[in-house]
């Protein structure tokens, strides 16, 4: 186990404004967001333009495999970590003044669609389904049915996403009376389909690099990361965020990705800031060690689950922070991880069970 002893995740300072940042600010809500409006233009200007560059019929032999290539890297590997939370942030917080709200519309409809993101149905799941149920049996995405270090497991969990979750995401919308919702994501994921399936026509090749890879890719990515921020979870109070969710701290994902580490306090406040998470965490110290909470120090989502899968407890253990001497050992906390990676039956189950005895 680790002692806090500092943070080093991201938090805003203020800066004097160059020309182009004048500019942005004309138009973005909050300065704090001026590192997204750089990352939109850096996404505009390289990555779409070698998209497009892939259908143009003069593009042929090993360059076109070259631009192919440095496209899946650019969108892999540089973009798509720090454009899904920059996405992830805006969809919570406007990116764009009231009085330029068509604007918003830019990331959804335009750029995410290069990610593999179907227009959207990010929202839908996300705001209208996930923030609302907490991880909790009605949330469709919810890891509590599935025994979370297992890997088997995980991929029964991310074939049941891709199998049917635009179908429990839209039976969900309309259960709860988020008509407005469901259509919106309903339109978003068919025009998706419909989109690659003429650029199919026109070019297959190019569309599966372009836009089919990235879909299976940020589904995968996604679901991995949703898994691993909830694969702990208190049996006795799985709606509680502190005892449902994760923190990760002092990590590069942090810095490369706007704090999204700070799972924890992103439930308990989902609009707060990704600036504020580092800030709020201290000042809510006390919260964490009384629920006796999950904060890994060094460790991002993506080590959390591979040592997870492995069933490294004893790894996992050293990370954890000891808030406030909660812990008086390792052992303590691996007996506390294994308890919380259980598979919680749901109602449902339990219903099911009472029904067949």
């Amino acid at each position: 186990m680790k002692v806090l002893s500092t943070l080093n995740d991201p938090v805003f300072v203020p800066r004097p404004h160059t020309s182009l940042d004048r500019f942005f600010l004309q138009f973005i809500k909050d300065e704090r967001d001026l590192p997204f409006a750089y990352l939109t233009l850096k996404i505009t200007l390289t990555l779409i333009p070698l998209g497009v560059l892939l259908y143009m019929p003069f593009v042929t032999g090993w360059v076109w495999w070259a631009i192919a290539w440095t496209y899946l890297v650019l969108n892999n590997l540089v973009f798509k970590g720090p454009f899904g939370l920059m996405f992830h942030c805006v969809n919570h917080r406007p990116f764009f003044k009231p009085e330029y709200q068509f604007m918003n519309n830019y990331l959804p409809w335009v750029v995410g669609p290069f990610f593999g993101q179907s227009p959207e149905t990010y929202y839908g799941h996300h705001i209208g389904m996930h923030h609302v149920e907490n991880n909790m049996p009605e949330d469709e995405s919810s890891t509590m049915d599935y025994k979370r270090d297992s890997l088997r497991d995980f991929f029964r969990y991310y074939a049941d996403f891709m199998l049917n979750g635009i179908k429990e995401l839209l039976s969900y919308l309309n259960r709860k009376n988020r008509q407005k919702i469901a259509r919106k994501a309903l339109i978003g994921e068919l025009s998706f389909y419909a989109f690659c399936l003429v650029l199919c026509l026109v070019n297959w090749q190019a569309t599966l690099v372009v836009f089919i890879i990235p879909f299976f890719i940020f589904r995968l990515i996604t679901m991995l990361g949703n898994w691993t921020q909830h694969s702990f979870v208190d049996p006795v109070d799985p709606g509680n965020p502190y005892k449902n969710s994760i923190t990760c701290i002092n990590v590069k994902y942090n810095k490369k990705c706007w704090n999204d580490g700070y799972h924890i306090s992103h439930h308990c406040r989902p609009a707060m800031h990704w600036t504020e998470h580092p800030g709020f965490f201290l000042k809510t110290i006390d919260n964490y060690a009384k629920n006796k909470a999950v904060v890994f120090d060094g460790l991002d989502f993506l080590k959390v689950f591979y040592y997870l899968m492995n069933k490294r407890y004893d790894v996992l253990a050293k990370h954890v922070v000891n808030i406030n001497g909660t812990f008086q050992s390792d052992e303590e906390i691996i007996n506390l991880l294994k308890y919380r990676t259980q598979r919680i039956p749901t109602t449902s189950d339990v219903q099911s069970k009472l029904a067949t005895a």
